[in-house]
């Protein structure tokens, strides 16, 4: 079987793919599959995944819940990551999440993320050479099917190498 990053990057082009990629995705984090949410589009560089309308994602107003929002914004960001760096020699745990909410979803909502090859050498790869830890700062932005802005995110992922991991 494939890894996540070859089907990652295979699911930017075949549909197919990209719908085992999102099964995948649903078994090896059971916590976000009540959510439903689902990648639509990948790139080299970029990810575009939905939180459906639905009554699971509801607040007590029937709009999108604020936590599924920002559950989209979290696993948008660090899908993309993952992809990037390996898993096998870096741990990427979040360290903090901040929202802010400008519109109330009142149907599907699309997350959209993306960084440049330049970006991630320069603050991930470069600065894990020369620190013990990084902090990198994702910012993601959601918007509804008619295009109302509803959410910015800031994700705060921690990248540390495994080596230097202390458990104790």
């Amino acid at each position: 079987m494939a890894n996540l990053k070859d089907l990652f990057e295979r699911s930017s082009t075949s549909g197919l793919t990209r719908w085992w990629f999102n099964r995948i995705l649903q078994w090896m984090i059971p916590f976000n599959r009540p959510h439903g949410i689902v990648v639509v589009e990948t790139g080299e560089w970029h990810i575009r995944t939905r939180l459906p309308y639905r009554r699971n994602n509801f607040n007590h107003i029937k709009g999108l819940h604020a936590c599924g929002l920002a559950t989209l914004s979290e696993f948008t960001t660090g899908l993309l990551l993952i992809t990037k760096l390996d898993p096998g020699r870096y741990r990427l745990i979040l360290q903090r999440l901040e929202m802010d909410y400008l519109y109330q979803g009142r149907m599907d909502a699309y997350a959209t993320f993306s960084m440049t090859p330049a970006y991630f050498e320069q603050e991930v790869l470069q600065a894990l050479t020369q620190n013990e830890k990084i902090t990198l700062t994702c910012t993601v932005t959601i918007e509804d099917e008619q295009k109302h802005h509803l959410t910015t995110g800031k994700v705060i992922w921690q990248i540390k190498d495994w080596s230097k991991v202390k458990t104790k």
